[in-house]
């Protein structure tokens, strides 16, 4: 399987801009991927940092607004089946977001929680615009931060 996932990885670093942009898209619902590692990759194949920024948080927030619509749809079996969440979580999960609404959205950043996070609210009818804004502002704040640790830690290693 590791095998498997590297030469997805490279091929999606192959691709540049549109593969960082699936990579994002894929990561951002429930599907366990690190679209850090495509973007760090791309980066020092020497595509725009910026450019990544803005391509990855597109298709981030592009992937948490899936979960969010197949909450939306509220087919739980649908969830369960394709993104291998519980009914249970969900519900605990909007127990958690009642009364705090859409801007909970900038949290689906969060590995393991954020897709749940992002179901419950499409669940819950969240205003879409809000969620949008939310969401997007929360992933733009990581994306920000993956190239920035990246020059931090080759500055601090000597590259």
């Amino acid at each position: 399987m590791d095998a498997f996932v590297d030469t997805l990885v490279q091929l999606l670093v192959e691709w540049g801009y549109p593969g960082l942009f699936l990579s994002a898209l894929l990561a951002g619902g429930i599907i366990p991927f690190s679209s850090e590692l495509v973007m760090i990759a791309v980066i020092k194949v020497g595509l725009d940092p910026s450019i990544c920024v803005l391509v990855a948080t597109l298709g981030n927030t592009a992937g948490g607004m899936t979960c969010y619509y197949m909450g939306r749809l509220g087919k739980v079996d649908w969830i369960e089946k394709y993104f291998k969440v519980k009914k249970e979580k969900i519900d605990k999960m909007q127990n958690f977001l009642q009364g705090k609404g859409a801007l909970m959205a900038f949290f689906a950043f969060l590995s393991f929680v954020g897709g749940i996070i992002a179901i419950a609210l499409g669940f819950m009818r969240s205003n879409i615009p809000l969620t949008v804004s939310s969401m997007l502002t929360g992933k733009l704040i990581r994306y920000i931060a993956i190239p920035l640790a990246m020059q931090e830690v080759l500055t601090v290693i000597g590259f």
